[in-house]
C-alpha cells in the first residue's frame, strides 16, 4: 500500500500536471526529472538502473515554493563499474557480426541513489522517454527502451515491475533476490540473473548446521529484501532445530538512537553468531557503531548484498569483521573489460552527467575499486543480463514469417516492436558465456541457484582478503564443501547436558535454552535392540553376534570341515582303486562306500552352522545333521550285524543265518532305519520349523543371532534316535569284539562307537554352558570330532594294510582254520570265513 502511495505522490508532484495540455498533433512533456545518467544512441535502446550513489538527500519542504529536486551523495565506484560493464557488453555485442547483425544497440543508464522514489522516477523516464514533445499520437514505432537491466534492489524492483509489468516491459535484475519476485502472476515480465533469496536462506542454514551453530542473532534491512529473507530464515531455522536469539530491523533513516538500541541488544545477547540480511546502505551506520564501541568476538554471516562490499574490506573494519563468512554469487571473468574501464573519457553532454561526477570523485576515492576485475560477481550478472536481452532480440529477429510463435504463426514486427514479444523469447533464451557459464531462466524467471562461500582473512597490507572456501549448489550431489583456517567460535544458548542430567526448558525462552537438571529415579529404557553407551546418556545399537566365516574360529572350523571331506574323498578313491581286494570286499563293500558317503555329508553339514542364520539354513542344518548321522550309524550297525551273522553261520546250528541276512536285507535295513529319521525331520519342519531368532537374554549388551529349534520335543526325538542307534551298535560290537578273523571289524567298530558316545555325552554340558556363538562352535566341534573318530577308527586300519602292507591283503590269510587247531574252547575260538 505504501508503495502505491509513494508512486502516486511522485507522479502527482513531479511528473504529470493536473491539467495536461493536449495540442492537436503534439504531446508536450510537462516536467523533467533530475536524474544522473549515461547515454549512447542506437537503433534499439536498452535501459539500466544502478546504485551509483548510496544516499538521497531531500530538500526541506516549505510548502510556499516548488521544492528543489532531491540530489544524491556518496559516490559508489563499485556500482559505477556495474554500469560501465553494461556499456561494455553493449559495445561488445555491436562489434559481434554473429549477434544482432545490422542492428546497433544503445543504452540509457540511470542512477537510482538507493531510494525507491529515485528508482521509480528513473524507470518511468526509461519507459516513457525524455523527448520534449511527441507528435505520433498513434503510438507506433519502437518504444523508448526495449528492456531494462536492473534495479539491483528488491523493493524498487517490486514497485517498478508492478507498473511496467502491466505493459510487459522486460526487466532483468542482476541483484534483486527477494523470493516474492518469483511470483509470475504479479511480475510477469521480471527476470533475474541472480538466485532467489529462498535458496540463499537455505545456503546460510546449511553453514549454521555445518558448524553446529544453533543460537544466532538476526539483523535485516527495512525493505522487501530484508523482510522476506527474515521470514524465510525463521522458518528454515525451525526446521533445522536452531533458535533465533534476537531479530532486529535496521532502520532506513539511520537514526542514531535506533542504532544504539540494536548495539545494546547485540552486546547483551549470548549469541556469538550474527546473521545479516541487508544492503550496504542500511548496514554502514551499524558497522560504524561496531567500530566505535569496539564490539569484537562475534562471527558475522553476510548475505550476498554485502559479502563482497569493498567498503568493509579495509584495515578500519578488519579487527571486527575478520573471519566473516559470506554468501556470494558466482564469480566470473569478462575479457576486455579492464581495458574498456581504463579508456573512459569525460563528456560535456548533460545526458552523460554521471561521467562528470565520476571524474570529480576519481581523486577522492579508491581508483582500484573501479578497475578491479579480479572478482566480478554483480558486474558479471549485469553482463549476463545484457546478453540475455541481446540473444532474445536476436531470436526475435531470426523469426521466419508463417512459422512464428504469435497468433496466426506470425512474427514480431521489427519496425513496431512490442516489449511483450521480447518477453516471449526471454523465457526460452539459453546460451553460454565466454567464461563457460550457462544462462537460462526457469518458469519463475530465476537463474541457476549456485553460490560461493567466502571467508574474510587479513591481508599483508592490513586490509581484508576475501577467499572462496566452498560452494553451495542446490543441484549438486556432494552438498556443501567448507574449510576454515581456524576453529570457529561456539554459539549455543545452553551447553549440552553432562551425563546423569536432563534438559529442562526455560520458561518463555526458545527450546535451545535449557537448564541441566539431575535425574531423579526416572531413566529411559532402551529398546530391545539397543543398549546404553558407557556415558549412560544415549541408546546405541547392540552388537549382533553370530559365528561368521570371517571369524578366526569360523575359519578354523570351516577348514576342519573341508579337510574331513577331502579325507573321505581320498579314502573313497583308494577303495575304488582296490575294490577287488579282500579287505575292501569284507563285510559288504557297499556298506563301506555308503558309510564314507554319509561321513562326507556329516563333514559338509557343518557349513550350514556357520554364517548369519537364515530361514533355509536354520531348517536344513539340523535336518541334514540328523539324517547324515543316522545313515552313518545305521551302516555301522548293519556291518556289526553282518559280523554276528557270519559268526553264527560258521556254527552247525546257525548255517542258515546268512540266508536271511544277505545283501538285499542289509540295504533294506539301512534304508528303513534312515527313513524313520527322514519322517521325524519332515514332521518337525512342517509343524514347528526352526527360524532365525535374535536372542538378547544370554548377554544383555549383545544380540546373539541364532536358530530357534522350534519344537524341543521333536528335536529331542531326533537326537534320541541317533543315540539309540549308537548305543545298539556299540553294544553289539562290544559283544563280538573278540571274534577271530583277519578282517573282523568288531574291535574297530567298538572303538569308534566308544569315541562317538563319549563325544556326544561331553557335548551336552559344554553346549549348555557356552554363551552366544560359542554354543554353535561347540556343536560343530562335536560333529567334527565324532566324524573324525568314525573315519579314523574304521578306515585307517584298512588303508594302512592296503597302502603299507599289501601282502596281508590276500585270500590265503583268510582261509578257514578248524577251531580246535587254534583254540581248545570251541565256543570262543572259531575262525570263520567272512562273507564276500
Amino acid at each position: 500500500m505504501w508503495i502505491a502511495l509513494n508512486i502516486c505522490l511522485y507522479l502527482s508532484l513531479n511528473y504529470v500536471s493536473a491539467a495536461s495540455i493536449l495540442r492537436p498533433h503534439n504531446c508536450q512533456l510537462q516536467g523533467r526529472f533530475r536524474i544522473n545518467g549515461v547515454y549512447q544512441d542506437g537503433d534499439v535502446i536498452l535501459g539500466g538502473l544502478f546504485e551509483v550513489h548510496l544516499f538521497t538527500v531531500f530538500p526541506e519542504l516549505s510548502f510556499r515554493t516548488e521544492p528543489d529536486p532531491p540530489y544524491c551523495e556518496k559516490f559508489n565506484m563499485e556500482s559505477f563499474q556495474h554500469a560501465q560493464t553494461m556499456a561494455y557488453a553493449i559495445d561488445e555485442i555491436n562489434k559481434n557480426p554473429n549477434l544482432l547483425p545490422n542492428i546497433t544497440l544503445g543504452y540509457h543508464l540511470y542512477d537510482n541513489c538507493v531510494m525507491l522514489g529515485m528508482a521509480f522516477r528513473a524507470a518511468i523516464s526509461l519507459a516513457s522517454g525524455t523527448e520534449e514533445s511527441f507528435s505520433n499520437l498513434n503510438c507506433t514505432g519502437p518504444p523508448p527502451v526495449i528492456g531494462i537491466v536492473g534495479d539491483p534492489s528488491s523493493t524498487p524492483s517490486i514497485a517498478i515491475s508492478s507498473v511496467l509489468g502491466l505493459f510487459r516491459v522486460p526487466i532483468i535484475s542482476h541483484y534483486a533476490t527477494c523470493s516474492c519476485l518469483s511470483d509470475k502472476t504479479k511480475y510477469p515480465s521480471f527476470f533475474r540473473t541472480i538466485p532467489s533469496d529462498a535458496f540463499q536462506v537455505r545456503a546460510m542454514v546449511q553453514i549454521l548446521r555445518h558448524f553446529g551453530w544453533t543460537w544466532v542473532g538476526l539483523l535485516y534491512s527495512d525493505d522487501d529484501y530484508g523482510i522476506y529473507a527474515y521470514l524465510s530464515f525463521k522458518q528454515e531455522m525451525q526446521l533445522f532445530g536452531g533458535c533465533v536469539a534476537f531479530s532486529e530491523i535496521l532502520p532506513n533513516d539511520n537514526n542514531p538512537r535506533n542504532i544504539q538500541r540494536i548495539m545494546g541488544v547485540i552486546q547483551s545477547s549470548t549469541a556469538r553468531v550474527v546473521v545479516v540480511f541487508s544492503t550496504l546502505s542500511y548496514l554502514l551506520p551499524l558497522m560504524d557503531a561496531v567500530v566505535l564501541q569496539n564490539l569484537t568476538g562475534r562471527q558475522w554471516i553476510a548475505s550476498e548484498a554485502w559479502a563482497t562490499a569493498p567498503v568493509f574490506q579495509t584495515p578500519h573494519f578488519l579487527p571486527f569483521l575478520r573471519g566473516t563468512l559470506g554468501i556470494a554469487i558466482r564469480r566470473g571473468e569478462i575479457q576486455g573489460l579492464y581495458e574498456f574501464l581504463l579508456h573512459l573519457r569525460p563528456s560535456n553532454d548533460p545526458k552523460n552527467n554521471m561521467l562528470r561526477i565520476f571524474w570529480e570523485n576519481m581523486f577522492l576515492s579508491t581508483y582500484t575499486t573501479y578497475t578491479d576485475v579480479s572478482g566480478l560477481r554483480a558486474a558479471y550478472n549485469v553482463y549476463k543480463a545484457v546478453y540475455a536481452l541481446a540473444h532474445a532480440l536476436h531470436d526475435l529477429m531470426q523469426c521466419e514469417e508463417g512459422r512464428g510463435p504469435f497468433s496466426g504463426n506470425s512474427c514480431a514486427d521489427t519496425i513496431n516492436l512490442k516489449p511483450w514479444q521480447l518477453v516471449h523469447y526471454l523465457k526460452k533464451v539459453n546460451f553460454t558465456t565466454g567464461f563457460g557459464d550457462q544462462v537460462s531462466f526457469d518458469k519463475n524467471g530465476d537463474a541457476l541457484a549456485i553460490y560461493d562461500v567466502l571467508n574474510w582473512h587479513p591481508s599483508y597490507d592490513g586490509s581484508v582478503r576475501v577467499q572462496a572456501v566452498g560452494v553451495v549448489n542446490e543441484g549438486s550431489t556432494t552438498g556443501m564443501v567448507l574449510t576454515l583456517d581456524e576453529d570457529p567460535p561456539r554459539s549455543v544458548c545452553s551447553e549440552s547436558c553432562p551425563p546423569g542430567t536432563r534438559q529442562a526448558t526455560r520458561k518463555g525462552l526458545p527450546v535451545c535454552c535449557f537448564d541441566c537438571m539431575p535425574y531423579a529415579i526416572e531413566c529411559t529404557v532402551c529398546p530391545d535392540e539397543f543398549w546404553s553407551n558407557p556415558e549412560k546418556d544415549q541408546c546405541v545399537p547392540k552388537i549382533v553376534e553370530f559365528l561368521s566365516y570371517e571369524d578366526p574360529l569360523g575359519i578354523s572350523l570351516t577348514t576342519a570341515s573341508l579337510l574331513g571331506t577331502c579325507i573321505c574323498a581320498v579314502v573313497m578313491v583308494i577303495f575304488c582303486h582296490h575294490h577287488n581286494t579282500p579287505i575292501v570286499r569284507a563285510n559288504n563293500s557297499e556298506l563301506s562306500f555308503l558309510l564314507l558317503l554319509s561321513l562326507k555329508m556329516c563333514f559338509l553339514c557343518v557349513l550350514l552352522f556357520i554364517g548369519q542364520p537364515q530361514l533355509w539354513t536354520c531348517q536344513l542344518r539340523h535336518a541334514v545333521f540328523g539324517i547324515s548321522f543316522v545313515l552313518c550309524i545305521s551302516s555301522i550297525l548293519v556291518k556289526t550285524m553282518v559280523v554276528i551273522a557270519v559268526f553264527k553261520s560258521s556254527r552247525p546250528e546257525g548255517r542258515s543265518a546268512m540266508k536271511w541276512f544277505g545283501a538285499a536285507q542289509q540295504r533294506c535295513t539301512v534304508l528303513v532305519l534312515t527313513a524313520l529319521q527322514v519322517v521325524i525331520c519332515a514332521v518337525w519342519l512342517s509343524t514347528a520349523s526352526p527360524t532365525p531368532h535374535k536372542n538378547n537374554q544370554y548377554i544383555r549388551s549383545k544380540i546373539v543371532y541364532e536358530c530357534a529349534i522350534g519344537s524341543v520335543a521333536v528335536f529331542s526325538m531326533l537326537l534320541g534316535y541317533i543315540g539309540l542307534l549308537a548305543a545298539v551298535s556299540f553294544l553289539l560290537a562290544f559283544l563280538v569284539r573278540n571274534l577271530p578273523d583277519n578282517f573282523n571289524e568288531a574291535k574297530f567298530i567298538t572303538f569308534s562307537m566308544l569315541i562317538f558316545c563319549a563325544v556326544w555325552i561331553a557335548f551336552v554340558p559344554a553346549y549348555v554352558s557356552s554363551p552366544g556363538k560359542y554354543a554353535v562352535a561347540v556343536e560343530i566341534f562335536a560333529i567334527l570330532a565324532s566324524s573324525f573318530g568314525l573315519l579314523v577308527a574304521i578306515f585307517a586300519p584298512k588303508c594302512y594294510i592296503i597302502l603299507v602292507h599289501p601282502e596281508r591283503n590276500t585270500k590265503k590269510l583268510r582261509n578257514y582254520v578248524t577251531p580246535w587247531q587254534q583254540y581248545p574252547d570251541k565256543k570262543t575260538s572259531a575262525y570263520f570265513r567272512v562273507n564276500t
